[in-house]
């Protein structure tokens, strides 16, 4: 069973940066999909930024390009959401997320990934 615990948020002044960690464990391969997403009250969970674990690749929503960055570590416990130039529309709660993926694609949408943190909070003040 995989688990995911987030950590890292907070409250920034625009134009801060935070850094999430999401630490894993329970699965015992790379074919997996590994991401971020965000979710505002009243609206939808939307991706941020995901990557394939197998070759890191990654992809971003065009609102975050260029400001946060997705990473792991060596050992591939633990992701990290790099986020800065934080602006006040970034203000949400932040999830870590995780789907097996045999064919190393990662689907953007929220409804592909089975496995889910509890979240943590972002606020960002203008």
């Amino acid at each position: 069973q995989v688990q995911l615990v987030e950590s890292g948020g907070g409250s920034v002044q625009a134009g801060g940066s935070l850094r999430l960690s999401c630490a894993a464990s329970g699965y015992t391969s790379s074919s997996y999909c590994m991401g971020w997403f965000h979710q505002a009250p009243g609206k939808e969970r939307e991706r941020v930024a995901i990557m394939f674990i197998g070759d890191g690749s990654t992809d971003y929503a065009a609102s975050v390009k260029g400001r946060f960055t997705i990473s792991q570590d060596n050992a591939g416990n633990t992701m990290y959401l790099q986020m800065n130039s934080l602006k006040p529309e970034d203000a949400a709660m932040y999830y870590c997320a995780a789907a097996w993926s045999l064919r190393g694609y990662c689907y953007p949408g929220a409804r592909n990934y089975d496995y889910w943190g509890h979240g943590t909070q972002v606020t960002v003040s203008s």
